[in-house]
């Protein structure tokens, strides 16, 4: 069954998502599906947490396979398992060097258009995305799963501007592996300062993060502090996950252009979460009654998402 199969076909409901472009519930097509039920589910759980979530050893020997050639083979099955439609993507004359090639493919040009609107917040990823309009003072707090602070967001680092975004607002970006993997400025700006925060590896399915552990504050992750020219002061976190080998950051300017590329995640799921000041964004209305249900929106790279508060 691919991943846009009918509604009514469909797993659990955190398997769900809804496909914002085509108007329809859709099922994500979940790779490793037994190792995650066993990991989160299962009596063994406690058993299996460590050594798969808690360091970084076994995603680094998944990234390094994911590097080496002989990963090449999967690449086929990959893209029939996943649905994914290569029309969109720039593949090399020779073919893939090795999966984290295929994983981190580009687009064509003009595959995805960045809307032009000043006053519009682009996504910076092809993600299933999550809106909360209004944080309850630092705290977010999820329809389904564990309750994280802005401050554990941004560490020890980010302490002197953590309380700049006391009820502001937040969205959150999952990254599946059927998508794209490079992610963008969504508006233009600059870079304040940046930092990295160790942590583990835990998946950024919703299996776990509805398991009531603490992913996003608890996983290892890059934080980025922009200034964007429309929307003021925002947190930019990349969160890794179980099988990310690495966050790849491939900007290296302190200016930015809306639609820029910002970096890459190298093999598996993974996170974006932005955070804004209070007064700084209005998402979509069907983003937000979609959140509030708990049920993510598939998005892609450059759609607008929200706007500022004083557009019409």
């Amino acid at each position: 069954m691919s991943s846009d199969a009918a509604s009514d076909q469909a797993p659990p409901e955190h398997c769900q998502y809804y496909d914002r472009r085509h108007g329809r519930v859709a099922t994500e097509t979940i790779l490793g599906d037994r190792l995650l039920r066993l990991a989160y589910c299962s009596p063994a759980r406690h058993l299996l947490s460590w050594p798969l979530f808690g360091n970084v050893l076994l995603s680094r020997l998944m990234g390094y396979y994911a590097d080496r050639p002989a990963s090449r083979l999967r690449i086929p099955q990959t893209i029939v398992d996943l649905n994914i439609d290569m029309d969109d993507f720039v593949i090399p004359d020779e073919g893939f060097r090795c999966f984290n090639d295929f994983f981190c493919r580009k687009l064509h040009p003009g595959a995805r258009e960045f809307c032009p609107d000043p006053t519009r917040l682009c996504s910076p990823a092809d993600c299933r995305l999550t809106v909360w309009p209004e944080l309850n003072d630092d705290c977010c707090i999820p329809v389904k799963g564990a309750t994280f602070t802005v401050s554990e967001l941004l560490g020890h680092e980010g302490a002197d501007v953590a309380g700049q975004f006391r009820g502001g607002a937040l969205c959150i970006c999952r990254l599946c592996p059927a998508d794209y993997h490079r992610y963008h400025y969504p508006d233009d700006g600059r870079e304040r300062r940046r930092w990295r925060i160790k942590g583990r590896y835990h998946s950024v399915h919703p299996l776990a993060l509805r398991s009531q552990l603490r992913v996003f504050s608890e996983n290892v992750r890059t934080v980025s502090l922009l200034d964007l020219e429309h929307f003021g002061l925002t947190a930019f976190i990349e969160v890794g996950a179980f099988g990310v080998a690495s966050i790849v950051q491939t900007h290296t300017q302190e200016a930015f252009a809306r639609g820029d590329e910002k970096g890459l995640f190298a093999f598996g799921g993974s996170t974006i979460i932005m955070i804004f000041r209070p007064g700084s964004i209005r998402f979509d209305d069907d983003l937000v009654a979609r959140s509030t249900t708990g049920m993510e929106c598939l998005v892609r790279v450059g759609e607008a998402i929200g706007c500022t508060p004083t557009t019409p």
